[in-house]
């Protein structure tokens, strides 16, 4: 039966989950979003395309540039020999050029620019004289593709590879801690352990419900119940948030452990008065500001009791009665866990206690117990501070305050609750007072947009009212 149970709890944890879902789907559409973006900027490029080409307005720049400069009418030859006259070339003359006003540039484009017949002449004259220099025209060339850079594309690419590790993370991240879940319940929530022998129902007891509750990728739950003096024990594990990137960043700055709490349920009539709380010396002073309990009843105890081995000097315990701490804290705690020589071995694993019969809420006589967890092949090493807790439940479920102890802490109570009654009803009447404070400035609100005619007849109305009322009754003597 729990062969079959682990079965299901490791299915149930391995089944996917909505942000699993988000995180695919969102690393597929900047997938789509980078592909698209590429094949843009490709087509751009591409040669066969004209008109889209980066270098063109500086390849026409350059072909106008050298047409104005071959345009320029070059000086006339000069040379020693006399002009051949045209009649000696038996041939008629040539017919005068053109004027080159009607040749248009701009007219057609994509076309090569032709040679002028002010250039042809420019050229023959060149040609005739060899100290001119010469100017061949130049020839466009086919425009050369841009060249493909990863430098263009960082952004896409550092956000891309941002979603795929912490994708990846997310998933290395939630199984990390499920199998220091299981690995915890594994040692101490199976057949023949420590809860099993203590509590006749593990979990709900039905046999379908898995041992461990899981309430996100990083919060286990487990629930066990069944035992005399007590309702039943609810175990929390908060876990390192090893599936957020973001959080495992942080957690290498602000260094956070990962921690199991307990809360057992006391009986009404299985608990006298106490309030008792251990812990280090920062996180006792921290809970004595903060408890509500321990602040209003309960203070540091400055001095051990008489004749007694204490905790040790790194820890402090805060108690409503010295009497109260020197019968809990026994030295049978203080052999196992507590002592100076054990604590420095087991001591890493404690974070507190914290007992008391006035918790706020519901369920007011609790017993919390918060440790750290080792790590999973570990876990042996709390096996002392979990057998803390059967013992306590019995020990304050058997603890009777002596008769001065009692009869002071019901003084404490009675103060305490008399305290709270004067604070209820003041908080009443200050409640009452705003509300009419408020109604009456509500009414002169709505008097003052009133007209002269309506308050005139509003005092009327007032006036009879008052004239209705009967006046007091007088009583005639008669001598």
């Amino acid at each position: 039966m729990v062969a079959v149970r682990w079965t299901r709890a490791l299915t149930t944890s391995g089944s996917p989950r909505g942000d699993a879902v988000l995180f695919l789907v969102a690393f597929i559409s900047i997938f789509s979003l980078l592909t698209l973006e590429v094949s843009r900027c490709s087509a751009l490029a591409s040669p066969h395309f004209e008109g889209f080409d980066p270098d063109a307005e500086e390849l026409d720049l350059d072909l106008a540039g050298e047409t104005l400069v071959s345009a320029t009418p070059a000086p006339p030859p000069t040379s020693l020999s006399r002009p051949s006259s045209p009649e000696s070339h038996h041939c008629p003359p040539s017919a005068p050029p053109p004027p080159s006003d009607l040749w248009d540039e701009d007219e057609f484009e994509g076309i090569p620019p032709a040679a002028h017949p002010q250039d042809q002449r420019a050229s023959a004259a060149a040609a005739d004289d060899p100290a001119l220099p010469t100017s061949t025209p130049s020839t466009a060339e086919s425009p050369t593709p841009a060249s493909f850079s990863l430098r263009s594309y960082t952004l896409e690419i550092s956000c891309v590879t941002f979603l795929i590790c912490f994708t990846l993370n997310y998933f290395i991240g939630k199984r990390r801690n499920e199998a220091i879940a299981l690995a915890w319940a594994s040692k101490f929530a199976t057949m023949d352990s420590i809860f099993d022998k203590n509590f006749s129902i593990l979990s709900t007891g039905d046999g379908k419900t898995p041992l461990l509750l899981k309430e996100g990728p990083n919060v286990f739950k487990f629930y066990a119940s069944g035992r005399r003096f007590c309702q039943g024990m609810f175990a929390t594990m908060e876990l390192l948030s090893r599936h957020d990137l973001i959080s495992l960043a942080l957690n290498v700055v602000f260094r956070k452990k990962d921690t199991i709490t307990f809360e057992v349920v006391m009986k009404e009539d299985c608990m006298d008065h106490v309030v008792l709380a251990l812990a280090r010396k920062k996180m006792a002073k921290a809970m004595h500001k903060e408890k509500k309990d321990l602040q209003r009843f309960a203070s540091p105890m400055v001095t051990p009791p008489a004749g007694r081995k204490w905790v040790a000097d790194e820890l402090t315990v805060i108690s409503e009665l010295k009497e109260v701490a020197g019968d809990i804290i026994t030295d049978v705690v203080l052999d196992q866990v507590f002592g100076d020589k054990v604590f420095e071995k087991f001591g890493k694993w404690f974070v507190l206690l914290h007992f008391s019969d006035l918790h706020p809420g519901s369920r007011k006589k609790n017993l919390i117990f918060k440790f750290v967890l080792p790590k999973d092949n570990n876990m042996s090493d709390m096996t002392r501070l979990v057998a803390l807790i059967p013992y306590f439940i019995d020990l304050i479920g058997r603890y009777k305050l002596s008769s001065h102890a009692h009869s002071k802490t019901e003084a404490a109570r009675a103060k305490a609750a008399q305290e709270a009654y004067k604070e209820l009803q003041n908080a009443r009447q200050e409640a009452l007072q705003k509300k009419k404070a408020e109604r009456k400035k509500m009414m002169e609100e709505v008097e003052a947009k009133l007209t002269a005619e309506t308050l005139r007849k509003k005092e009327e109305k007032e006036r009879a009212r008052q004239l209705k009322k009967p006046g007091p009754k007088v009583k005639m003597l008669r001598r």
